[in-house]
């Protein structure tokens, strides 16, 4: 009896369990499904999507003038999403959600700088969008999957593996939740073991062998240097730990450099292959933080056509090598094999990449010039030739000599490749590098860095110049420098070194003050001016157009006449080169009439600035001898609005106070005043000065 007992009061409670524990399951409120977030890249421009409203994922990286922007707090559907979000300041460089809203198009988008980006105008466009911060609004259903209106397939992720599916014209992305192994996610998700990999040794740096964590650290613990400092020219140079029996060579001292064992040890454990996609760096972050998948190692390609090079980088390339004592025998030999390496990568040709190389240390020297190897066997032989010189680390005295001497004709610069200068420093330079190469940029060249070895936090109060690499590379947005930790790993930014150099559509120094303007002028024929003034005008015209260069990819010129009327003589597009600009100045015959310079300005805005290309800067030079019977003040703010930095030209009765509405502001640098048309001449230089201050003295992020 007492076990039937037993017996029902369990099944009673067990019968009691399972009804409460459904009771529970039925009263839980269902969990809402995880959204997810697609990415796009930096170059997608919100015309491209098909959905009205999304919210997405931007990369880092994407602070670049690559990607162009139109337009201020609204903006033209052809811009690019991401950047656009980081002029708006709704993110950063490094990326991150955004909340994209498609509206209606605008009759004129404002240009601007704002984050760190600057914004071009626009005339007016069909569609237009809006960012804000990445969070989905009340009701609203957001795709985890985007619709393109281009058939290209483009690599999208949003934390997952996806498939690209092609619907029509539109791309879907579908995400799915289950990884698709591939090659490349095995070898960047699988935890490697240690391998044997055979490569040409002429090509390759030995790769270290891989021994316990604490040989390394003993090393570095056992290293008690009281009192050095990393100081060049002097005794001793401090290094980081992965160095730590490193010391100083320096002749004629008697002081030996140590150099580190011939196993250079890694940590227990780390993982041999290390995957790093190199175009999404952050600005600061060193390429060896994240490190490198083995296709990134150094393996040169045998070179198709030795006689023609890589022609998809066609670059005239300077190295600026470091031959000071602080570097060392032994690594002044990686440096060599580092340079070699480089230029097997590169592909040198005559229709491809030229290099030359310059060693510095007290003083600079040319090794050889760009026309001197045409192909890389040859170049390669010519560098394990090259003896070190010695000396201090006189970077920025190198950087003057390359501007001054080296892209010369004589010396084989091609003119149309960009001029690019790469240098290698040890450490830090000696001297100091800002102006040397503010004039070298200023000058058209693109200056990247390498450094190594940078100061550890106890050294960088002998540091002549903090900062020095921002202060002298191209753009200080990450792309054109490369800190590596140690000489052994600088075999590792070899083919991140090629694909950045040989990247021209990025070199932006390549574009100077003199190549990168639409210049309209627009020339007053009135019946004050007479014939032979209106000559006087059109030699002033001629003077300032000869000193850029032009061509349908460089600076374009076109012209307008007013008098009560308009008159296009030519447009931006009509001629393309120097010469025939000059010859169709020449032929510009005097119109004589009234002056209606506000109606000029209008005129100029639709049938020039309108089609100016939208990486040109819009230049405005306006010649007039008197007051305008129209106002002036509206179409020059408008023309402002629209992107169109204007100078005017006052010649006798002027009237100044319109030329100062004219005038982009400040107005004293945009405006100028002459008594008689003979003196005109004396605007020319100051006025290509004042062009080219504005120019240079664009933010360099």
């Amino acid at each position: 009896l007492l076990t039937m007992k037993a017996t029902a009061i369990a099944t009673f409670f067990g019968v009691f369990l399972t009804c409460t524990y459904t009771a529970k399951e039925a009263t839980k409120k269902p969990k809402k499904p995880k959204l997810y977030v697609p990415q796009i890249d930096c170059d997608v421009k919100a015309g491209k999507i098909i959905n009205p409203e999304f919210i997405a994922k931007c990369p880092p990286g994407c602070q670049d003038v690559k990607y162009r922007v139109y337009g201020t707090d609204i903006y033209a559907s052809f811009s690019s999403i991401c950047n656009a979000a980081i002029h708006s300041g709704i993110i950063d460089n490094t990326g991150g959600k955004i909340l994209v809203q498609k509206v209606a198009g605008h009759s004129a988008y404002r240009g601007s700088f704002s984050n760190g980006v600057r914004s071009l105008s626009l005339p007016r466009w069909r569609e237009s969008f809006l960012v804000s911060e990445g969070k989905p609004r009340k009701g609203v259903t957001y795709p985890s999957t985007l619709e393109y209106s281009s058939s290209k397939s483009t690599a999208v992720k949003s934390g997952n593996d996806h498939v690209n599916v092609l619907t029509g014209d539109a791309i879907r992305k579908e995400y799915q939740t289950s990884p698709v192994p591939t090659p490349a996610t095995q070898m960047a998700t699988t935890t490697p073991t240690p391998t044997t990999t055979t490569t040409d040794p002429s090509t390759t740096v030995p790769q270290p062998t891989t021994t316990p964590a604490t040989t390394r650290t003993t090393a570095a613990a056992a290293k008690t240097r009281p009192g050095l400092h990393r100081v060049r020219d002097m005794a001793f140079r401090g290094t980081s730990t992965s160095t730590s029996n490193r010391n100083i060579v320096r002749h004629n001292t008697g002081i030996q450099r140590q150099e580190p064992v011939a196993t250079f040890q890694r940590a227990a454990g780390s993982p041999a292959h290390l995957a790093m996609e190199t175009d999404s760096w952050k600005p600061g972050l060193s390429l060896f933080d994240t490190g490198f998948s083995s296709k990134e190692e150094l393996n040169p390609k045998p070179l198709e056509s030795i006689s023609q090079g890589n022609q998809n980088c066609k670059v005239d390339l300077s190295f600026l090598m470091d031959g000071s004592w602080s570097i060392g025998k032994r690594r002044f030999q990686l440096q060599k094999r580092f340079l070699g390496n480089v230029a097997q990568a590169l592909g040198i040709g005559s229709a491809g990449p030229l290099m030359g190389i310059i060693q510095y240390g007290d003083d600079p020297s040319t090794e050889f010039n760009l026309k001197t190897y045409a192909n890389s066997k040859d170049l390669r032989n010519a560098i394990e030739k090259i003896q070190q010189k010695g000396g201090l680390s006189n970077v920025g005295k190198a950087l003057s000599f390359v501007n001054k001497n080296f892209f010369l004709d004589a010396n084989g610069n091609r003119g149309g490749a960009p001029n690019v200068v790469v240098v290698v420093v040890d450490g830090w330079p000696t001297d100091q590098v800002e102006e040397a190469s503010r004039l070298a940029r200023e000058s058209g060249i693109n200056i990247f860095f390498v450094t190594v070895e940078a100061a550890a936090q106890n050294e960088k109060q002998n540091v002549i110049e903090p900062n020095f690499v921002d202060k002298a590379v191209c753009r200080t947005n990450g792309f054109y420098s490369i800190n590596v930790p140690s000489w052994f790993s600088l075999h590792k930014v070899v083919q991140p070194l090629v694909k950045r150099v040989c990247d021209t559509d990025r070199l932006v120094c390549s574009k100077t003050c003199l190549n990168s303007a639409d210049i309209g002028f627009v020339i007053d024929g009135s019946s004050s001016v007479g014939t032979s003034n209106f000559r006087t005008v059109l030699q002033f015209v001629a003077n300032i157009s000869k000193e850029f260069e032009i061509s349908d990819t460089d600076t374009r010129v076109g012209a307008v006449q007013y008098t009560y009327e308009q008159r296009l003589e030519f447009s931006f597009d009509k001629y393309s080169t120097k010469e025939d600009v000059l010859s169709a100045i020449k032929r510009i015959s005097y119109w004589s009439g009234g002056t209606s310079t506000g109606a000029a300005i209008s005129y100029a805005s639709e049938q020039l600035f309108s089609k100016s290309k939208p990486n040109k800067r819009k230049i405005m030079i306006l010649i007039t001898d008197g007051r305008s019977y129209d106002d002036v003040s509206v179409p020059a703010m408008e023309a402002h609005r629209n992107g169109v930095i204007a100078y005017s030209i006052g010649v006798a009765w002027a009237a100044p106070d319109e030329l100062e509405a004219i005038a982009t502001d400040p107005h004293k640098e945009h405006s100028f005043f002459v008594d008689e048309f003979d003196n005109l001449y004396r605007y020319v230089n100051q006025l290509i000065q004042n062009i080219c201050t504005e120019f240079n003295s664009q933010p360099r992020n």
